[in-house]
């Protein structure tokens, strides 16, 4: 498997990126806790590897391999998480003929730990949704469309946290504004919130009420729209929030070869990550935490 390094290393010192204060002295008199974040994007029901005459993806991805990959990280360490940054559905037979039944399942036998909503999740619109999470052994988060006027309601939830060896991680959803890229009739009466609005609400709840070490925003808003300095995206979202360690992003199949790092509304380090599409790629970012709760970070992209 091909690994991107995110950051090229001429020593040990210089891997990581401070976010939280943590020194390279700090990390050799004490080990510090690992935290393995996984995640994927705009898979969009690829199950199998492209085929070996395909012109541009010959024989990468699959489900399988992205299987083996994960399996094999866990065992190297059991503090991993595996988030999906929606469009699950659409695009294969697969999804023509199982409706998502397919990928709820094997994403279900992968473990992911969440997933947020994309736009084409409501391609069978948003009961063929509903119809498909029974099969879905992970949760769906989205904080920013509200669905108590839909049969989504209640089961959606706003955020979820996780516990890793005493590292409180919180995750939170996004979604983009459905109006005039999904058919109304697909949606609903589901409401779009203001992503900036909801972001500031929903990290300052992680951070400050739930005393989360660390913050990640599950984000199908996209990557940047050039051009259009008024549409949400991600790099956008990053500068004018605060207390957003992480935003896995969606939506404009973005490779990024390294995390986009963004000062946030008070100048401090977000990582801004997207992996492309298909499940081609893997990405993870580790953070690394000494014992005060500083932490550091670095990340690879790995293609299957």
């Amino acid at each position: 498997m091909k690994r991107r390094k995110f950051i090229q290393k001429s020593s040990a010192a210089t891997a990581f990126l401070t976010l939280g204060g943590l020194s390279m002295q700090s990390c050799l008199s004490a080990k510090p806790t690992q935290i393995t974040i996984l995640h994927t994007n705009d898979v969009h029901s690829h199950i199998e590897p492209f085929e070996s005459n395909h012109y541009k993806y010959p024989n990468l991805g699959g489900i399988a391999r992205r299987a083996t990959l994960v399996e094999n990280i866990r065992k190297e360490n059991p503090n991993t998480l595996l988030l999906d940054a929606g469009d699950i559905f659409q695009g294969t037979p697969y999804f023509n003929f199982y409706g998502g039944e397919l990928e709820f399942k094997l994403m279900s036998m992968l473990k992911y730990d969440a997933a947020t909503i994309g736009n084409h999740d409501f391609d069978n619109s948003i009961d063929g949704l509903f119809a498909q999470l029974p099969h879905a052994k992970f949760d769906f988060i989205s904080s920013n469309y509200d669905f108590k006027n839909t049969i989504l309601d209640t089961h959606v939830k706003p955020y979820k946290i996780f516990k890793k060896e005493g590292i409180k991680i919180g995750v939170f959803g996004l979604g983009i504004n459905l109006t005039g890229l999904v058919d109304p009739r697909m949606y609903k009466e589901t409401v779009y919130l203001d992503p900036v609005e909801i972001s500031q609400d929903m990290s300052r709840i992680l951070k400050e009420d739930e005393q989360c070490d660390l913050v990640i925003c599950l984000s199908h808003l996209g990557y940047e729209y050039k051009g259009d300095s008024e549409k949400i995206c991600d790099l956008v979202l990053a500068s004018k929030t605060k207390n957003i360690d992480l935003i896995i992003g969606g939506h404009t199949h973005t490779f990024l070869p390294k995390p986009t790092i963004v000062k946030n509304s008070i100048g401090k380090n977000v990582l801004v990550n997207q992996v492309g599409c298909y499940g081609l790629n893997v990405g993870r970012v580790d953070f690394y935490f000494d014992s005060n709760k500083n932490k550091e970070s670095e990340g690879i992209s790995i293609t299957v």
